[in-house]
């Protein structure tokens, strides 16, 4: 245990620091203090030394000087038991200070908001990570605390030790301030390297904040938590959960894929519905109204639809609500939900319901990072889109016609959200079929066709939608096999990256058929 005699709390983010200030004053600590967090100190009454006083120098050159010094941090780092490291103190008038408080500029706010080069780079701090470190590398002696939380934390153990505060507790700050700090370094790394355009920097860092301690991962013997990174964009991360059972592992992972999908049409054209399930659509629609999307994209696939995530790309209404609580899902997330809806689906208690806002950019640029055995495989994340029709390019004699042309760009969309290999099939703005994750594209293209099949028998239709549709391929087709299953499927246009060796055969198979076909030139590939 050691007594905390005197304190230097040097803050940006002010919340609750006047009355922690006053618990420590009663409990007998001296208190140090720079700039904005000295002048509040001392406008509430409270005894305070500027850390001038410990210096002999004032602050300078607009603040970015003033606690690098010896003094300060003699005071942090001095061993209590080196009698070499007390006879420098007493040599330099040094005095120990026991506890440090200090939360640092805020980078990561200023970044966020958009601010420019010049206003991020004056919110870099210098001097709070500098006597955090030092707080930290000297915790046998030094309480360092990076938050409000832990002055609180810090306080309850003073009350209760007469004073003192444990190694254990000094030790367990130390390495969450090690933590922070490297965050925020990492935070300034990233956006750094962004500014001067360095794509593969020699270093790297990836960092987040704990959002919240999960039941469990994939798997019930797997650990697993939620982390921000900070990126401010609206998302399954820092979505509101309104109702519902705690969050797991796998509702995020499906809840993100869900919600990523539906942001690929925008709102303001058509009332977009995706159904997942796995991380894998089993329906998508787009309609005018919101109900009407919803029954094209549960049409798909009624039966792996049973235990999925719903996303919507627009305000849930009530008659969409309704229709959704017939089903059992885990998951619904939206922008928003009217009054009507949310008391709706209040009814099912056990479903979870996240609520944005708005919805995330999908050309937006952002960093994809998977582990691999003693490396991180770092990508950009899939933004490539396609919203010029005109630019796909037709191969085929015959030309699609403007209801296909629409179908195609919609399938598009949607086979860039699916586990390669796939095909999606689509009539009418919504999903007709869905083969995902396959190592054969003619695998994929079968297992479609059987979904669109199994669709029709539970509807009762006389054929399956698959009938005078269209086919998006994520990737080309590598030989005529997997374009000749989609044609006897009963597609009529098809949509692919092109690029294979042997395009000319698969043309000429389309050809054949009579069917339209249109290159993109760019691949959506998902492992």
């Amino acid at each position: 245990m050691i007594r905390i005699k005197r304190a230097l709390l040097s803050v940006s983010d002010k919340t609750d620091i006047v009355e922690q200030a006053r618990q420590l004053v009663q409990m007998g600590v001296e208190l140090v203090s720079t700039g904005g967090t000295a002048k509040a100190l001392n406008d509430a009454g409270l005894p305070v030394r500027d850390a001038a006083e410990l210096t002999g120098f004032p602050e300078m050159m607009q603040g970015r000087v003033k606690t690098l010094h010896p003094n300060i941090h003699g005071g942090l780092l001095a061993r209590r038991d080196q009698p070499d490291h007390i006879s420098s103190m007493q040599q330099h008038d040094i005095q120990p200070i026991d506890l440090l408080v200090v939360n640092l500029y805020p980078f990561e706010q200023t970044r966020d908001s958009g601010a420019g080069f010049a206003t991020c780079i004056e919110n870099i701090d210098i001097g709070g990570p500098a006597m955090l470190r030092a707080a930290a590398k000297n915790h046998a002696f030094v309480a360092v605390c990076t938050d409000s939380q832990d002055v609180g934390d810090v306080l309850a153990q003073m009350q209760a030790n007469d004073g003192q505060v444990s190694a254990k507790l000094r030790a367990w700050l130390a390495a969450k301030t090690y933590a922070r700090t490297a965050h925020y370094d990492a935070a300034i790394s990233n956006w750094f390297q962004d500014q001067v355009g360095e794509t593969s920097p020699k270093y790297r860092s990836f960092s987040g904040i704990l959002q919240e301690e999960l039941r469990y991962g994939e798997n019930p013997h797997q650990q697993a938590a939620i982390y921000r990174t900070g990126a401010n964009q609206p998302g399954a991360t820092n979505a509101t959960q309104v109702q519902g059972k705690a969050i797991s592992y796998n509702n995020l992972n499906d809840t993100h894929a869900a919600f990523e999908l539906v942001a690929e049409f925008p709102a303001d054209q058509n009332a977009a519905i995706a159904i997942i399930k796995h991380a894998n659509p089993s329906g998508v629609a787009v309609a005018d109204q919101q109900i009407d999307a919803w029954k094209a994209a549960l049409a798909c696939d009624p039966v792996s639809a049973f235990g999925g995530v719903i996303a919507a790309n627009r305000e849930l209404d009530l008659e969409t609500a309704e229709a959704i609580c017939k089903l059992f899902v885990e998951v619904i997330i939206a922008p928003s939900a009217s009054a009507d809806a949310l008391k709706r689906f209040a009814k099912k208690k056990n479903v979870r319901v996240l609520l944005t806002g708005t919805m995330p950019e999908p050309s937006r640029p952002g960093m994809e990072v998977k582990s691999l055995t003693g490396g991180l495989l770092v990508q950009t994340r899939d933004n490539g889109q396609i919203d010029d029709l005109s630019d796909f390019q037709c191969v085929t004699k015959t030309k699609p016609t403007e209801q296909q042309l629409a179908d195609l760009a919609f399938a598009w969309k949607v086979a860039k959200h699916v586990k390669s290999n796939t095909i999606v099939y689509a009539k009418d703005g919504s999903t007709a079929g869905i083969g995902a994750g396959q190592m054969s594209r003619v695998d994929a293209a079968r297992i479609a066709t059987q979904k669109a099949e199994q669709a029709a028998t539970h509807a009762k239709w006389s054929n399956p939608r698959t009938q005078s549709s269209v086919a998006a391929s994520d990737a080309f087709f590598p030989f005529a096999d997997g374009l000749l299953e989609v044609i006897e499927a009963g597609a009529i246009a098809v949509i692919q990256p092109g690029g294979s060796i042997r395009d000319d055969e698969v043309i000429a198979a389309a050809d054949e058929a009579g069917i339209a076909m249109v290159f993109t030139g760019m691949r959506h590939f998902r492992h």
